[in-house]
């Protein structure tokens, strides 16, 4: 059985890799990808993702995700499974209570929300741009420990 965390994480990719313009497209493409749910359901999960729509550059009104002036589209089509794999993650590099996670372009933010709704009792708080994410450390944090606990939203960390 998908979590909801999964399906939040799957809608966010699918409308982050195309151009969906309505709720009925995103559910034929969530269940592209496994997921059941009903048109309610995708309803609480947008408000709950705060999705927008706006005018795409081909004047198509589309979904978009938060900060979205700072997100990139990707060029090729890939299924929802194998961008969560992806996560965009470069690279990690710690300076006493401060890390500096490097992502792909357009990655940051939607890396930063995973690890915010994660609640890391290491973290204090987080700081996104378009590719790279500052964490605020807890004080005598340990980088080893802080790894494995961002190793379940970031397998490849």
């Amino acid at each position: 059985m998908k979590t909801k965390n999964t399906r939040l994480d799957a809608i966010k990719m699918i409308i982050s890799s195309r151009e969906i313009g309505s709720q009925e497209e995103l559910l034929q493409a969530l269940a592209q990808e496994g997921f059941q749910l009903t048109q309610a359901t995708l309803s609480r999960d947008l408000k709950q993702l705060k999705v927008a729509k706006a005018a795409s550059m081909n004047g198509n009104y589309v979904y978009v995700l938060p900060n979205n002036t700072m997100y990139k589209r990707m060029a090729g089509p890939q299924s929802a499974a194998e961008m969560m794999v992806n996560n965009g993650f470069k690279s990690i590099e710690f300076s006493r209570n401060i890390a500096v996670i490097k992502t792909r372009p357009g990655y940051a933010s939607s890396l930063a929300y995973d690890i915010d709704m994660h609640d890391i009792p290491e973290i204090l708080g987080t700081i996104a741009g378009d590719d790279t994410i500052i964490l605020v450390l807890r004080e005598e944090v340990v980088p080893g420990e802080l790894r494995y606990a961002l190793s379940e939203i970031i397998p490849n960390i």
